[in-house]
């Protein structure tokens, strides 16, 4: 039998206009999808598009995976 999954995506910057990201946030996004069932599978740099002006900001997606059942 194929084990199946099923994947989220969190995406997270610490502010508005970016800033530098916080090892407790990540920390406490990670500990409430595990306390779900959720793994984390991987953890991503990218440019996250911010809520004030045109540009992007410094942000992570983070992607968790569980087995369907």
């Amino acid at each position: 039998m194929v084990a199946r999954y099923k994947y989220e995506v969190e995406e997270l910057r610490e502010g508005l206009i970016g800033g530098k990201m916080s090892g407790g946030k990540l920390e406490k996004v990670l500990n409430q999808h595990a306390r779900e069932g959720w793994q984390l599978k991987a953890i991503t740099s990218v440019e996250v598009k911010g809520r004030i002006g045109p540009g992007g900001v410094d942000g992570v997606l983070v992607t968790f995976e569980r087995p369907v059942v």
